[in-house]
């Protein structure tokens, strides 16, 4: 995006990748069709340690503005959920379009290039496997370290560091959680049940699926409130909702069916079962006092659960932190302290939500800095 932009302004453009091939995190994502951007992208979709840094690009280059340059180039797609936009067909067709503009702007790219060394004196001089070139301008689009299996690196934070710009600690963002050894051996074995829920951590709150995992939970309101917890915070589950858990409980309170009987008409039966031999030793309703009906349901609307961490990178779909935002202009995404220097997209700390909010930042940090560059 940086790159046909800029190539667009008449600049001479040369985009150095490391990988034999392009665009390899789009080719992955969305199930192989790319959830390219979400129509309801704001700043209010991101984590940042600056939150407003991120309103002039998204707002100079909006959702619109990408689905666009999707139509120009007949890219048949469909929205799922949630405002996400996926292709009709594969994520292939986005590299492509992005392909096709860089080449209609006389962008050169060199693929399989390794760089070695990156100085600075009147201009950059950086060395590669594949020979030195100069620059006035130097754009670092290197991402976080999610995918290691996809050569993602620390490439982007160590020429921050280089240069002298602060940093904020990088860390896993929408990553499946872990559970301690106890909860774990409790709930392993519910490995594969999805539940609708509400899921909620320091002020944020996510309604979509839960999933049970071998280790702990994952499932995409799970992977979303990775990005607001810490360590010393559980997290808090709503199973129901939708619905008032007391109402239910309470409509069968002289029945002689049992609580896991009554609760499996709303949960999996299985999570129901491991549930209430864990909080709540199912018996007749009737046997129950109207006093532990309501800890049942307050239970029920608040599960608190402390993870034990994260999947790590591996399983992390983004990273979190970067280059802090302090450093860059955010008209044009420039370093403050080295002319010429940009950063741009996932390496700066700006963490979208899961569902096409990391693409826009993307292509809306890209456009920024290629107007300028």
């Amino acid at each position: 995006m940086c790159a046909m932009e800029a190539g667009r302004r008449g600049r001479s453009v040369l985009v150095l990748e490391h990988a034999e091939r392009l665009g390899k995190k789009i080719l992955i994502s969305g199930g192989g069709r790319c959830n390219f951007t979400n129509v309801n992208a704001g700043a209010a979709n991101y984590v940042s340690g600056n939150p407003d840094f991120c309103k002039s690009a998204l707002a100079r280059y909006t959702p619109d503005q990408f689905i666009a340059l999707v139509e120009k180039h007949g890219v048949g797609y469909h929205e799922k959920k949630l405002g996400q936009l996926f292709c009709d067909i594969s994520s292939r067709q986005i590299v492509e379009v992005l392909q096709k503009e860089c080449e209609a702007a006389g962008v050169e790219i060199r693929l399989n290039c390794q760089v070695r060394e990156v100085r600075k004196n009147t201009c950059f001089q950086l060395e590669t496997d594949q020979g030195e070139c100069a620059s006035d301008s130097l754009v670092i689009a290197t991402g976080g370290l999610s995918f290691a299996k996809l050569g993602a690196t620390d490439f982007g934070y160590r020429m921050a560091r280089q240069f002298g710009l602060a940093m904020i600690e990088p860390r896993p963002g929408l990553a499946p959680l872990t559970l301690d050894a106890k909860d774990q051996a409790a709930f392993a074995e519910l490995s594969g049940i999805s539940i609708d829920a509400e899921v909620a951590c320091e002020g944020a709150s996510f309604r979509e699926n839960i999933l049970f995992t071998h280790r702990g939970l994952s499932g995409p309101a799970v992977l979303q409130i990775s990005n607001f917890w810490d360590e010393k915070k559980p997290i808090v589950i709503n199973l129901l909702p939708n619905r008032q858990a007391w109402e239910l409980l309470a409509a069968e309170r002289q029945t002689n069916k049992e609580l896991k009987t009554v609760l499996s008409q709303h949960l999996p039966q299985r999570f129901v079962q491991q549930w209430c031999q864990r909080f709540a030793p199912s018996r007749p309703m009737n046997r129950f006092s109207a006093a532990e009906l309501e800890k049942v349901a307050q239970r029920l609307h608040r599960w608190e659960i402390q993870p034990a961490g994260t999947e790590g990178y591996a399983k992390a779909e983004v990273t979190l932190g970067g280059v802090d935002t302090g450093e860059l202009s955010s008209k044009t995404m420039e370093s403050r302290r080295v002319p010429g220097l940009y950063f741009i997209g996932e390496v700066v700390d700006v963490t979208g939500w899961l569902g096409g909010y990391n693409f826009q930042w993307a292509w809306a940090s890209g456009h920024a800095a290629g107007q300028f560059v």
